[in-house]
């Protein structure tokens, strides 16, 4: 009796030592516990997508993969496989399971090392969203006290969603969703049960049961898991048996980017990022784009094919790199051409083998392997000498290359990597070009950018061309002087002398003598004509006629910049300085009938739960009284505006030309096409498109400018360090490929689209060598006018002459 007294004392008196004990130690850690309901309110690092128009996915930017799902996206199977391998209990404990306590205080004392926390899956939730991740036994009580908290606050499976959106995953991984895509690239509710036993081993190690990096111990894990399934009659013994025995299917997935489109990514990113800072990388945004993905795609495409197909035209400049035969014996090939990156399509390849005779070339690709490159896909690889002179075209693949070059190839569409029972890919030689480029498309009405394209290849080099290089225009610029001339009062049969020139400038050592493209004189020249065939004296003796500085101050009134416009007749031939944006920007106030734009990317920004925080605005195109619709837009906004649906101000666009120059200007431009230096765009087999080429001195920068009057496209090419592209290249051999193939595209299925002709036009029979009206009898063309400019009406003197003998009145009206 009195050793039961002595240890019913002692066990009082122990028991009430650990009450107390752990009452001190709930009163000292408590006032630094947080409150759970900040679980409620905690944003999951979530990183920032961008999506084109069309939903399709561009890119994504963040550390952390994560897609937050609910539990009802998740299979029960999935739930349990996770249960079996981390708490087995957790819907019958309280947030601490004492066994498993127990169990890690036991394994704590006889090997004097922590082996295993003991946590439940609430545990590691409290642990995950509040604390650190040291081994201390403060953290632990912290932990404890914090999932005794959490579980009477929350309901299990609550509890177990959090855990499984949070929980780190391997490989970038952050919760199942996230985890699933990458390994198995396809949604948890595709798993098999072996993919879910795989997933559900990796939170206790990610990296030691990382079925990419350790395989044979991922296999293990994921069994053991199977087999506590099994135990716990979460599956059969036949599921548990077809589980053990599949195979690791596991594999990399990178984020399935769907549209080719880095320039823009980049511009939306750097957009966002100074909208919300570095919370954009975390807090789960999803950005909508004006670029539909099949325009975007295109305009990529297009430029790339361009800017290859002027490289190819001006010879191969050799091998990327040369292996020696010691090597070649020593190394894999695959070894050897690591180092070599992949730009755009152009993949690296080792030469291993050169056959003149049987007229094939074997390769080793990275990444393909084993290739084979007929010699026809080479004949374009003259020896590149300069830009003006090549060598002679190769007889034979032994005049281009020999065994141990790197070079570049282009995989063949129809070809993949090799396999034993199939034939060896084709590619075919290519290089990355050294000439840029840059193609903008802008809806004319909206300013909504459709496609962007900066340069060949992003990776290769993130400057982006389309709105950052500021080069010259060339005759590109034509249409704003010309638009300034309509405005002053000349019309299209306005005569000007084509013929040569000389200024003396005390400033120049030697006198100025601009003169055509062609270096002839074509005399006297109508507007129009000067136009469509880009004469250059005529537009020097237009901007003398218009003055300099009437339109630089017309330029500002159609808001293109004039910082970097000189103030001489250089103006004419397009020697200021645009990016290849402004110009888009200026030609798309021609194209929609002379309403001002700004251009814009952005259309819609969501948060993660959905919810739309920016919407671009609508645009509005106003003719007058644009203050009062100002005032109008904005009350009924403020009317219908709540949390719910905020409406931003519309973007109201302000007439700056006059439609009826527009329009004429419009009429013109289309001649550069029907009979200009644009023809190539006739190949569209479309009656509503109008634009100019532009060539600078020395063929340093080369453009084409083209629109309807729903979308403005500008492509350029040159050289990032200015430099000559070569004798024999434009406007219309480099720059209007581009942007043939992208309009191909772009216009594709819609209807023609031409300005309305606005009240105020006439049409007048002309004389083409005198722009007066034609007599009767006479041959003449009819031409635009605004009707107050149109060519005075002939005298009665003038209505009796006939040209020629014997003509009668039935000859003269027709």
């Amino acid at each position: 009796m009195r050793t039961s007294r002595l240890l019913a004392w002692l066990f009082l008196t122990g028991l009430s030592v650990a009450i107390i004990v752990t009452s001190g130690f709930y009163l000292y850690l408590r006032p630094g516990l947080p409150p759970v309901e900040q679980l409620l309110d905690i944003q999951l690092q979530t990183p920032l997508r961008v999506y084109s128009q069309d939903s399709k996915l561009i890119a994504e930017f963040g550390e952390k993969r994560r897609a937050p799902i609910t539990i009802e996206q998740i299979p029960t199977i999935q739930l349990q496989a996770f249960l079996a391998a981390e708490d087995a209990r957790f819907y019958e404990h309280f947030g601490v399971d004492i066994k498993g306590l127990t169990r890690a205080a036991i394994e704590l004392v006889s090997t004097g090392s922590i082996q295993s926390g003991g946590s439940t899956i609430t545990m590691q939730v409290a642990k995950n969203y509040f604390l650190s991740r040291e081994r201390t036994f403060i953290r632990k009580f912290n932990e404890i006290l914090l999932a005794l908290q959490i579980e009477r606050e929350l309901d299990k499976n609550r509890i177990l969603e959090l855990y499984l959106n949070k929980i780190y995953l391997g490989n970038r991984a952050y919760g199942i969703a996230a985890a699933s895509q990458v390994y198995y690239n396809k949604p948890v509710a595709e798993l098999s049960l072996a993919q879910m036993a795989m997933l559900a081993g990796l939170p206790k190690a990610p990296s030691a049961f990382n079925p990419l990096a350790n395989p044979e111990r991922a296999k293990i894990r994921r069994n053991w898991i199977l087999g506590r399934m099994r135990d716990l009659d979460f599956i059969t013994g036949d599921a548990h048996d077809l589980a053990v025995a599949a195979p690791l299917t596991a594999n990399y997935n990178a984020t399935d980017v769907e549209v080719d489109a880095d320039y823009v990514a980049e511009m939306a990113r750097s957009e966002i990022v100074r909208r919300f800072g570095d919370n954009a990388y975390t807090d789960g945004y999803t950005v909508t784009l004006t670029v539909e993905s099949k325009k975007q795609q295109t305009a990529t495409t297009a430029l790339r094919n361009g800017l290859e197909a002027y490289d190819r035209r001006h010879g191969f400049r050799g091998p990327i790199g040369q292996i020696d035969a010691d090597t070649l014996a020593e190394q894999p090939p695959e070894e050897l051409i690591l180092n070599y990156p992949t730009v755009a399509a152009l993949l690296p390849a080792l030469v291993t083998k050169v056959d003149d005779e049987a007229g094939v070339t074997d390769v080793h690709v990275r990444k393909v392997g084993p290739a084979r490159m007929p010699f026809d896909t080479m004949t374009w690889a003259r020896r590149y000498k300069t830009e003006d002179l090549q060598g002679p075209e190769p007889e034979k693949a032994s005049d281009v290359l020999s065994v141990g070059d790197v070079v570049y190839v282009r995989l063949d569409d129809s070809s993949t990597a090799s396999e034993d029972a199939k034939p060896l890919p084709t590619v075919s030689l290519a290089q990355v070009p050294r000439a840029e480029g840059a193609l903008i498309s802008l809806d004319s009405r909206t300013g909504a950018i459709e496609a962007l394209a900066g340069g060949y290849s992003f990776r290769q080099s993130k400057y982006n061309r389309a709105i950052q290089a500021k080069r010259q225009p060339g005759s590109t610029f034509k249409p704003f002087l010309y638009l300034t001339a309509l405005e002053n009062g000349l019309t299209p049969a306005t005569i000007y002398n084509d013929a040569p020139i000389v200024f003396d400038d005390s400033e120049l050592e030697t006198a100025w003598r601009p003169q055509n493209s062609s270096g002839q004189f074509y005399g006297p020249t109508r507007l129009r004509e000067a136009l469509y065939r880009s004469r250059n004296i005529v537009s020097i003796r237009l901007l003398r006629d218009v003055g300099i500085q009437t339109t630089l101050d017309y330029l500002k009134q159609l808001r293109i910049p004039v910082a970097n416009m000189p103030d001489d007749l250089s103006l004419s031939l397009g020697s200021g300085q645009l990016t290849p944006m402004q110009l888009a920007r200026g030609l798309a106030v021609i194209a929609n009938g002379g309403y001002d734009v700004q251009p814009y990317l952005i259309e819609r920004i969501q948060d993660i739960n959905g919810e739309t925080v920016y919407q671009a605005p609508e645009t509005i195109l106003c003719e007058q009284d644009c203050d009062q619709l100002t005032a109008e837009t904005d009350t009924e906004r403020e009317e219908t505006r709540t949390e719910d649906n905020p409406q931003p101000k519309p973007r109201v666009m302000r007439r700056l030309a006059d439609e009826r120059s527009v329009y004429i200007l419009h009429s013109m431009m289309r001649d550069v096409i029907r009979m200009g230096t644009g023809r190539r765009a006739q190949a569209l087999g479309r009656n509503d498109l109008a634009g100019k080429t532009g060539t600078t001195n020395e063929q340093k920068d080369t453009w084409f400018a083209g629109f309807n009057h729903d979308i403005a496209t500008t492509t350029w090419v040159g050289f990032d360090q200015p430099a000559p592209l070569g004798r024999r290249e434009f406007g219309a051999s480099t720059a209007l490929p581009i942007w043939i193939d992208y309009m191909r595209v772009a216009l594709d299925g819609t209807p023609p689209a031409t300005m309305p002709r606005p009240n105020g036009i006439v049409n007048i029979r002309i004389n083409p060598e005198t722009g007066r009206r034609a007599r009767p009898g006479e041959d003449g063309i009819f031409e635009v006018f605004k009707e107050e400019e149109a060519p005075a009406p002939l005298t009665a003197e003038e209505e009796e002459q006939r040209t020629g003998n014997g003509d009668d009145f039935s000859q003269q009206i027709f």
